[in-house]
């Protein structure tokens, strides 16, 4: 089988030799074989394994993505973040720490903006509100 990862810039593995994949859903674990059916599911956020013909076993930790089986030959893995790994423990290690720090950071600039958009929204009203007099009179 093919199997084919990319994140947002890059390919991050497209491997011929692969005789079966293990990823994981919303809904849990699963496989994937040569003659699979077509699937297309959401990712959670998990690291994909999968065996080489020589017996050889690769991961990829991903931040969640979209997995589709096409013809029973070809998986394609569409991902934000991808770190490719031989050592499942080391992955896990690195790959959360760094998960982790990307979703505190954006966490920030989401609050940050939110903000900026208040204020934005706070200035607008403010300035359609009509002028008033110090006598409390809407003026002209």
């Amino acid at each position: 089988m093919r199997l084919l990862i990319t994140d947002p810039l890059t390919i991050v593995a497209d491997l011929r030799d692969v005789v079966s994949v293990r990823a994981e859903d919303m809904s849990g674990g699963f496989g994937i074989w040569p003659g699979h059916a077509e699937v297309l599911t959401v990712l959670a956020v998990s690291v994909v394994g999968w065996r080489h013909a020589d017996g050889r076993q690769r991961f990829c930790a991903v931040r969640r993505g979209i997995l589709t089986v096409s013809r029973g030959q070809e998986v394609a893995i569409a991902t934000r973040q991808a770190v490719l790994g031989d050592d499942l423990a080391r992955l896990e290690h690195d790959v959360l720490a760094r998960f982790r720090a990307d979703a505190e950071a954006e966490r920030i600039e989401r609050v940050a903006a939110m903000r900026l958009h208040l204020q934005a929204i706070r200035q607008i009203v403010h300035c359609l509100q009509p002028a008033r007099s110090l006598d409390g009179e809407i003026g002209t």
